[in-house]
């Protein structure tokens, strides 16, 4: 297991575990185990989790549904240092400390300095010298490979290849509609990285699930091409099309997905000429429609003062917006705000915007949200 991804010379599929599925406010542990099995099962052994993820509880999970049941050498574990939660030296040691423990495990087989991007975050990780510390670690042998996961711009992407070579893979965020977004700049960070032969893992590719669902009319132009196959298939394959591209990590939280993209693989194909003008085709028209390009990582609702679901409100609004429906997502809205803030409730302190991987206007985002389904509450 120590060589880096396996080996494998075309792109698998990774479980990502910051989605899990969760049953009265915790991770339904047994719908875990089951997903798990299925995956193990294909022959698929790739786990993704983070310090921060499911408010820790993903790392729990980790242990209970991969490592006490599995013998370690049939699986391989990835997991995240997270740059916001260092104040001082000791808390490296720290964190890593315990996300041992709460894997359960001796040594990790991928670890990533996290969300690393320009200002805090890459600053962080410079000012407590986390790369040569990644190193140490990999020489005790409590990491075989080391890398990190990015949102930031090219230019500094290009600075930290040159400043620490030692790197061996980095995490992006790639898939079709970001490929060109000015924000995310997908494009931009593959070449980069395919230019200095960086093996990549994909985050995000289906874009937090909404390339999973997509409007009728562009849905029928994939369904035509290829009956049967769901819209998801398409986003993963044009990811497993791209060479240099070893893991495409899945969020997936429910068994439906996990066998969709399981069948996805089994039988993998890459994108054809004609069907990646379909998918250009596709990608144009969903970004001439005004959505919010949220991927429903939640980083923003942890720390949220007033306990707003900001992700499940822009979700809404996309939903307005894309379907020209009002009455399901006010609906939807009505419901959530029975258990967390509203739109409106928004202090503007700016903790949301400080964490967002996307840099999204939260704030702003927020009071648009409000003036929509709020009505006359809005103005509270």
């Amino acid at each position: 297991m120590d060589k880096l991804f396996g080996g494998k010379e075309t792109a698998s599929l990774g479980f990502g575990l910051m989605r899990l599925p969760e049953k009265d406010g915790a991770i339904d542990l047994d719908r875990v185990c089951d997903m798990v099995d299925a995956y193990m099962d294909a022959g698929l052994n790739y786990f993704d989790t983070a310090y921060v993820y499911h408010g820790g509880k993903s790392e729990e999970a980790v242990k209970e549904a991969i490592v006490k049941r599995y013998p370690r050498e049939l699986f391989t574990v990835a997991t995240k240092l997270p740059a916001w939660c260092i104040h001082k030296q000791e808390d490296v040691d720290r964190i890593f400390n315990e996300q041992l423990e709460r894997c359960g495990v001796d040594y990790f087989d991928y670890y990533l300095l996290h969300s690393v991007e320009d200002g805090n975050n890459y600053d962080t990780y410079e000012n407590f010298d986390c790369f040569s510390w990644g190193m140490k670690m990999k020489e005790e042998g409590k990491i075989r490979h080391f890398g990190f996961s990015y949102h930031g711009s090219p230019d500094l992407l290009r600075t930290i290849l040159e400043w620490h070579p030692e790197v061996e893979f980095v995490q992006i965020q790639l898939n079709y509609a970001d490929w060109e977004n000015p924000v995310v700049r997908s494009g931009e960070l593959y070449e980069i990285l395919r230019q200095k032969d960086i093996p990549m893992v994909i985050m995000e590719p289906v874009k937090g699930g909404s390339l999973a669902n997509l409007m009728p009319e562009l849905e029928k132009m994939l369904t035509d091409e290829r009956p049967g196959c769901s819209p998801a298939s398409w986003a993963l394959r044009f990811c497993a099309s791209l060479p240099g591209v070893k893991m495409i990590l899945s969020g997936m939280s429910t068994e439906e997905q996990m066998n969709d993209n399981i069948g996805t693989f089994r039988n993998l194909e890459p994108l054809s000429e004609k069907e990646k003008g379909i998918i250009e085709e596709v990608r144009k028209i969903m970004m001439s429609k005004p959505t919010i390009s949220c991927t429903a990582c939640k980083y923003c609702v942890d720390g949220c003062p007033m306990s707003i679901m900001i992700p499940d409100i822009f979700r809404t609004v996309n939903t307005m917006r894309l379907y020209n429906d009002e009455f399901r997502p006010k609906t939807f809205y009505q419901g959530l705000i029975q258990r967390y803030g509203k739109a409106s409730d928004c202090v503007a302190c700016g903790q949301c915007e400080s964490v967002c991987p996307q840099h999204l206007p939260v704030i702003k985002l927020l009071e648009e949200a409000s003036e929509l389904l709020d009505g006359e509450d809005s103005g509270r």
